[in-house]
């Protein structure tokens, strides 16, 4: 088991140094001159190279990729070209909202999907089934924007029972930063809910056609330690599976839920930086994105092994 999980950690550096160098090409990547992008229409030829020297650009490439990579690997993730800040600092400032939503989503879609899939699973092809299929279509159909607007139109402006938009911190008082971020979090769990009640329900519903769940059920074994222990512990592994995949999606559709309910986390920092072409602001929020999602997968990898102890790479 330990010789796994240093296996699985090991492997995580080369992926984590291509993830890097792709970040980085970023700036050499979109179209046009950067620092002619950044000076504006009215700079002048001297305003152009200072900002091409301030970015490195009259360096080798792969000169300034091993700076760039030296000083990330010490926590330096450069300077924003607007507010001659740290871009570090300015993900810190960020970074609780945006944890907060996440969290809070992802701790809200497992208690409601997971449920949702085994009970639909159980009771597949009644009134129950069919209504979980129907919301799972509805949360994959409409866009996050969408559901956002009318959400914050009818619970907010209408029945005013939440904030409309912004953010209360934690450690204000955990009711405020609850209000705060419902709407947002169910908003952004639409779609995960969906595919992952969805996934449960494929799963636990070929789970419950094997021999073994049938020979515990006319051992006269109860029904909710037949769907719990029996059958959705060996349905975990592509539950897990789809969780991790999901949470791609799941860091794309904070970026617009934090556009639509105005909470001043890491998705508005990085929309901000983009719109005003702040290439170290971009490059240091999608590198730290990059990093989360690799530690995920990662972490999915060793829940493999936890549920199904004959999984080994």
């Amino acid at each position: 088991m330990f010789a796994y999980i240093v296996r699985r950690v090991v492997a995580t550096i080369p992926v984590m140094a291509i993830v890097a160098l792709f970040v980085f090409s970023l700036l050499y990547l979109a179209p046009g001159d950067p620092a002619a992008i950044i000076a504006g229409d009215q700079a002048t030829p001297a305003d152009v190279e200072r900002i091409r020297a301030s970015l490195g650009l009259d360096r080798p490439f792969l000169v300034r990729f091993g700076d760039w990579g030296w000083k990330v690997l010490n926590g330096d993730l450069g300077v924003s070209i607007f507010t001659n800040l740290p871009v570090t600092q300015m993900i810190k400032q960020r970074i609780e909202p945006t944890m907060s939503l996440m969290v809070l989503t992802l701790a809200l879609s497992l208690s409601i999907a997971i449920p949702a899939g085994v009970l639909a699973a159980w009771k597949h092809g009644g009134w129950v089934d069919r209504l979980v299929m129907v919301m799972a279509v509805f949360g994959f159909s409409v866009p996050v924007f969408v559901v956002g607007y009318l959400m914050a139109y009818i619970f907010a402006l209408q029945l005013d029972w939440f904030p409309v938009q912004g953010y209360t911190p934690i450690a204000t008082g955990f009711l405020p930063w609850l209000q705060n971020l419902a709407l947002p979090a169910v908003v952004l769990g639409g779609a995960f809910i969906a595919l992952i009640a969805r996934i449960t329900r494929a799963t636990m519903l070929e789970v419950l056609g094997q021999d073994y769940v049938r020979t515990a059920k006319a051992k006269g074994v109860g029904q909710r330690s037949v769907l719990m222990v029996h059958a959705l512990k060996n349905a975990a592994v592509p539950i897990v599976t789809i969780v991790g995949i999901g949470f791609a999606a799941l860091i794309g559709g904070a970026v617009v839920t934090e556009s639509v309910f105005a909470i001043p986390g890491v998705g508005r920092l990085v929309v901000d930086a983009i719109l005003r072409r702040d290439y170290p602001v971009i490059q240091g929020v999608v590198l730290m994105f990059s990093f989360v999602y690799v530690l995920v997968n990662l972490g999915v990898d060793l829940l493999y092994t936890v549920f199904d102890p004959r999984i080994r790479y």
